[in-house]
């Protein structure tokens, strides 16, 4: 029983409709790529229409529904549109997110909303949007995108952290009350990947993997049937064992660390 899938694993791309919203750059475009390749039916969601239609050559057969996340109104309208053409969703990918590198002193009210817009309220409000459906059909696969930067307080991650932080918890409750009626639910945390936001960083990212590799990750992932999708190992269960520490002992581990 305790080595069994927590997940209906997800192995048969072929035909499988997935709607994945943050999808015009690094790890969502990177997944959308290897989707298509596996012959996913694809719908594809970004506020850049653009971005989007720059993956028309990788993803000729997807549908491109630019959105903007933060606009509930929109991710209802492309949700109806959706189950419209296709008549249901097998799996949301909740990708869309934003990162500012910010300390202590630097926050400010607009920093504070725009992060929890974009990376919880957001997924929050389109699992709320897509569930109903599901919920009818008993079936169905919601997949959260966070960050290991929700495990524990970090320096320069102080909204960025703590939005992701609240997205674990939010994903590890929708399981509890959706693993009973057929509904699987996946969090991804990935570390340091090369995308168009970590290139903010000006400190040494340990353990940096490509986009394609956190895609590869997260297909894997999503075969075993696991909830929660953490990679590359190698740093990821380096910050799980500091999860354990005393806040003592981590407060001034962090600190030698990062030099902060």
């Amino acid at each position: 029983m305790l080595l069994r899938a927590l997940n209906t694993p997800i192995t048969d791309w072929q035909g499988r409709r997935v709607w994945l919203i943050g999808a015009s750059t690094g790890i969502g475009a990177a997944l959308a790529c290897a989707l298509a390749s596996r012959g996913a039916k694809l719908a594809l969601s970004a506020r850049s229409s653009d971005k989007l239609a720059a993956l028309a050559d990788a993803c000729p057969e997807a549908l491109l529904l630019p959105l903007d996340i933060t606009r509930r109104e929109a991710v209802a309208a492309a949700h109806e549109r959706l189950l419209a053409h296709w008549g249901g969703i097998d799996l949301v990918v909740f990708n869309a997110g934003t990162y500012r590198p910010l300390r202590a002193w630097e926050l400010d009210a607009a920093a504070i909303r725009e992060t929890l817009a974009v990376n919880l309220i957001g997924p929050m409000d389109g699992v709320a949007t897509v569930l109903p459906a599901m919920l009818e059909r008993g079936a169905g696969a919601i997949a959260l995108v966070g960050s290991v930067a929700g495990y524990r307080g970090l320096p320069r991650a102080i909204t960025y952290g703590s939005s992701k932080a609240a997205l674990i918890h939010f994903a590890e409750t929708l399981y509890l009350d959706l693993a009973p009626r057929g509904i699987s639910v996946f969090v991804i945390n990935p570390g340091f990947v090369a995308t168009p936001l970590t290139a903010q960083n000006d400190f040494r990212m340990p353990a940096l993997i490509s986009a394609d590799t956190a895609a590869g990750e997260i297909l894997a992932g999503l075969a075993r049937g696991e909830f929660e999708i953490h990679f590359p190992k190698r740093f990821t269960r380096v910050m799980k064992a500091l999860q354990c520490l005393p806040r003592r002992l981590y407060f001034s581990l962090i600190r030698k660390l990062t030099g902060l």
